[in-house]
């Protein structure tokens, strides 16, 4: 039979029709995916983001578990590049909030809360010792002390302020020397030795930067303590 006219013209839009509908099955939408797929073969290149690595808190490769705060120290570059302090994806110390300095950069914060208490900058190579002695003497039960250098951590250092440094876990305080890189993480009233330490000495045959060893880098899962009693 010969269509001829309108019927001609409806036959047309329907096959338009069923066509769109046939295509749209196979290549649009979800359920089109996987024939898609198909056509183009299964060595297709994963995307950028896919293959990027998950970023957690303060850049660190995994997360934290509950109850714990995750952290990041980097000490100073020579006397340039200034050091940084990150506690649970917040910056606290570094030079872009232009509160970094020469020798020693703190950060205090309350073990239970995990709120930051104080920061500040302790100049060891040419400032007055008496300073940190204050800072350091009369802190509370649990608190924590981040500590990062800069240039200098060492040359005004006397035996008090490196026993309260060791008080608080620290074991490298007592060889610190001129220009050593150090980063360490203590808590007042800590039992043992903190793990949570590390310092690179001036040595003038490995240095990486004339005159002073690398920089460090340290992080990790600090978990909070249960508030004290009383």
């Amino acid at each position: 039979m010969r269509l001829t006219g309108p019927l001609r013209a409806v036959a047309v839009l329907l096959m338009v029709g069923l066509t769109w509908l046939v295509a749209n099955t196979l290549f649009g939408g979800e359920s089109g995916s996987s024939v898609r797929h198909f056509f183009s073969g299964a060595s297709e290149k994963p995307t950028a983001a896919e293959l990027r690595p998950r970023r957690y808190k303060c850049g660190l490769s995994a997360p934290c578990p509950p109850k714990h705060l995750a952290f990041r120290l980097v000490s100073g570059a020579a006397n340039v590049i200034g050091p940084k302090i990150c506690l649970e994806d917040k910056m606290l110390v570094s030079s872009v909030k232009n509160n970094v300095g020469r020798g020693l950069n703190i950060a205090l914060v309350n073990g239970v809360t995990g709120e930051l208490m104080d920061t500040k900058n302790f100049d060891t190579w040419a400032g007055d010792i008496t300073d940190l002695l204050k800072f350091l003497r009369p802190l509370h039960e649990g608190t924590l002390v981040f500590v990062a250098s800069f240039d200098d951590a060492a040359t005004k250092l006397n035996d008090e302020s490196r026993r309260l440094f060791e008080e608080l876990g620290s074991t490298a305080v007592k060889e610190l020397a001129f220009r050593d890189s150090w980063v360490f993480v203590g808590a007042k009233g800590i039992e043992n030795k903190s793990p949570f330490e590390q310092r690179m000495k001036n040595t003038k045959n490995s240095n990486k930067y004339e005159g002073w060893p690398e920089s460090l880098e340290m992080d990790g899962c600090i978990p909070l303590r249960p508030p004290l009693e009383g």
